[in-house]
């Protein structure tokens, strides 16, 4: 009966056709790498890769010339935005999202597409791997691994197949995505993922994470752009709150919370006593250590992560909600 049931999975893979969906702006250092890796997978159905360009002057379109994609103009400039644009023009039956800062394992589309048949699940994807290609991008990458640094999110850390609140990135059908209205764009320009994956599990679908499903994700090589990125996150949890009424986890409230006693007990020592800022500051320091392992510049990139996410997440909830809920696109 198992092996009937994989002969079936088998047969059907074959039948897919597959839009692979790359939104960018300003990539040309990352994109060649990116298609490199997609034009290189093992799936024996037919594939087509669109790439969502939202105005790019840096060279993207320039690595672009010569390659076998279709390009869809993204006068938005918004990554949500440029990626339901391009859905809506894709042939493919299954919508596969990839990430211009990536590079994907030969198996990556036929995975995503065995778990999506396997499960029935309306969006499946695994875990990323980060690797920096700099000193301060593999500090990055060593920060991201760490449980400490970035939570117990399962895409960070899953080693089983499981039912999941988010994914990177993702597989999922063409027609049920549109019939979800597509991605939202929310003001804080990130976050669409999580808010997608959210609507559609209050719908009833799941969302299913395998660990053989694998990313190979390049973190950001600096501090300014690692600080952005992270501020933008937090922004975006913001964004999910008001929007949708609830977050997905209560995760967000360890950075939050440490921003917070930040600023409580810069108060306390204006006003009394400087004691518990110093207390807390040690406190968090051994945490970044521990999940550090001792190591100065994983240190400073996990500072960066909890202080620039908890800082946007903040800035985020003193927006005043209805604003914040008439600016989502789609």
């Amino acid at each position: 009966m198992r092996a009937c049931y994989a002969c079936r999975v088998a047969s059907r893979l074959v039948t897919l056709r597959v839009s692979i969906i790359i939104p960018v702006l300003d990539e040309a250092g990352e994109i060649g790498a990116c298609l490199n890796s997609l034009e290189s997978q093992d799936y024996a159905g037919e594939i087509e890769i669109l790439v969502a360009d939202g105005g790019s002057t840096d060279g993207t379109l320039q690595v672009l010339e010569g390659r076998d994609v279709v390009l869809v103009p993204n006068p938005d400039r918004v990554q949500s935005l440029g990626f339901n644009r391009a859905a809506r023009v894709a042939t493919g039956e299954v919508l596969v999202r990839a990430d211009a800062h990536s590079v994907y394992p030969a198996d990556y589309v036929r995975r995503s597409l065995e778990v999506l048949l396997e499960t029935g699940a309306s969006a499946v994807g695994g875990p990323l791997e980060p690797a920096g290609t700099t000193r301060f991008g593999e500090a990055v990458a060593g920060a991201m691994r760490a449980r400490l640094a970035v939570g117990p999110a399962p895409f960070h850390h899953a080693r089983e197949r499981m039912e999941v609140d988010t994914v990177y990135l993702g597989a999922f059908r063409r027609q049920e995505f549109l019939d979800m209205g597509g991605m939202r764009a929310l003001p804080s320009g990130v976050a669409e993922d999580a808010d997608l994956y959210w609507r559609w599990r209050r719908a009833g679908g799941r969302v299913v994470l395998d660990p053989g499903i694998r990313t190979v994700y390049r973190p950001r090589q600096d501090p300014v752009a690692l600080w952005r990125q992270f501020y933008r996150y937090g922004a975006g949890k913001a964004d999910m709150l008001f929007v949708n009424g609830r977050w997905p986890s209560w995760r967000p409230f360890a950075p939050i919370g440490l921003i917070l006693a930040l600023l409580v007990g810069f108060a306390w020592g204006m006003a009394r006593s400087w004691l518990p800022l110093w207390f807390l500051l040690l406190l968090w320091l051994t945490v970044l250590a521990v999940a550090a392992r001792g190591r100065l510049l994983v240190m400073v990139a996990a500072g960066i992560m909890h202080l620039s996410y908890g800082t946007g997440l903040l800035r985020g909830l003193l927006r005043w909600p209805p604003a914040v809920r008439a600016a989502v696109r789609s």
